[in-house]
């Protein structure tokens, strides 16, 4: 009986095949914007992730000042402030100082305006940025703050193109640096920035021949266990609160940021936002639901005496009802796999567009269907009943 009708509610939307795809358009646009809504989000929060955890795993960073609340004076902090961290915090796995600042680095008649960045070989371990060619700086390099450096690949790019950068000379501002590694390439982050546009001193050699100063603006500290972070980062703040002899109740002039917090706040922002641009998408699918009981309506009086000789000789209401209800299904589920089809293929081309990653979930693409057949049930049933309900006398005296 199901088949049967199946097969019926299938002739009759091929012989009806523009209606029947007009209809249908409003569950096609709904499902597709849905499917490519929950997609790119998802290859939006793959990125950004991506993009975080590239900057190193398990990692705190501790600055000067307060983003947030009322303005502190951001006093820099010292080396000794690093060597404290590194003496009574358990459980590190680097903690790497920095002073940072804009210069120019020139190599024959070329130059690149860059990020300088002064630190220490505990850098590039905190941030897991290995030297790729070359190697980092010797300890007597560190601690006589010798003019070496590495480079980043986009400034070994800009001034040396396709020739080899290690052992040549090079000058920051106005500092003769050799050049002693080349870091392995990260690439350009979500918000825009080109990770590999800089080049790593010796934090001495910054402070001494650059800045003129002791300052350190920055400090890394990678955790050597995931599960103790929380534990590192309450550690660090109350050290540096008694370093930088802050009274209880006073505000902190320094922040300690978690990027692990900074990651799951990532990905909940992007999933509040993924969800609501969905709910909006959704509302095509009422439109699309409402469009499918007007039309089943419209059948239902165009077929007005078919359903009266079906009645008569002998098809019982359910029969009838089942009839129509699973043409609307049938007509709903065609669209949400249309729509599927369509929402995969736009945010394969936007993902590309957009170099995210393409990141496709089954679950959405179950649900989307089984949704847009739900929707023809719902809108489906009412002409549907309306139909069983005919009177097969008046059914045959109708023209």
């Amino acid at each position: 009986m199901i088949l049967n009708a199946f097969l019926l509610a299938l002739k009759e939307i091929r012989n009806n095949l523009l209606r029947a795809g007009l209809t249908t358009l409003g569950i096609v646009i709904g499902v597709a914007a849905v499917i490519a809504m929950v997609t790119l989000g998802s290859g939006a929060t793959k990125r950004v992730t991506a993009d975080i955890a590239s900057m190193g795993r398990n990692l705190l960073i501790v600055i000067p000042g307060q983003r947030r609340g009322p303005p502190v004076a951001a006093t820099p902090f010292q080396i000794s402030d690093a060597d404290a961290i590194t003496r009574d915090v358990q459980g590190l796995g680097a903690v790497a100082p920095q002073q940072a600042r804009q210069g120019v680095a020139v190599s024959l008649n070329r130059n690149r305006t860059t990020q300088i960045v002064g630190t220490t070989n505990a850098y590039f371990k905190a941030r897991e940025w290995p030297v790729a060619v070359g190697r980092d700086f010797s300890p007597a390099e560190e601690r006589a703050g010798k003019a070496v450096c590495v480079l980043g690949e986009t400034v070994r790019r800009e001034l040396f193109g396709g020739e080899s950068a290690i052992g040549a000379r090079i000058r920051i501002d106005r500092v003769a640096c050799d050049v002693v590694g080349i870091l392995e390439a990260k690439g350009q982050s979500t918000f825009g920035q080109d990770q590999d546009d800089l080049v790593v001193m010796p934090l001495k050699a910054v402070q001494r021949r650059l800045a003129g100063n002791t300052d350190v603006n920055l400090i890394w500290i990678s955790v050597a266990s995931a599960n103790d972070v929380s534990r590192v980062r309450a550690d660090v703040h109350a050290l540096m609160r008694e370093r930088r002899h802050l009274e209880a109740g006073a505000a902190d002039d320094f922040e300690v940021n978690d990027m692990q917090e900074i990651t799951r706040m990532v990905e909940s922002t992007t999933a509040i936002l993924t969800a609501f641009l969905s709910a909006v998408a959704a509302v095509s699918l009422l439109v699309g639901g409402i469009g499918i009981m007007n039309i089943m309506l419209v059948s239902v009086t165009e077929r007005t005496r078919e359903i009266g000789i079906r009645l008569a000789i002998g098809a019982r209401e359910r029969d009838v009802l089942l009839q129509f209800l699973i043409e609307a299904v049938v007509m709903s589920a065609m669209g949400g796999v249309i729509g599927v089809l369509i929402g995969l293929s736009g945010s394969a081309v936007a993902s590309q567009a957009l170099k995210l990653p393409f990141t496709v979930d089954p679950g959405i693409v179950v649900i989307a269907v089984l949704f847009s057949a739900a929707v023809g049930v719902a809108f489906g049933y009412f002409p549907a009943r309306r139909a069983a309900r005919l009177d097969p006398i008046e059914a045959l005296r109708h023209e």
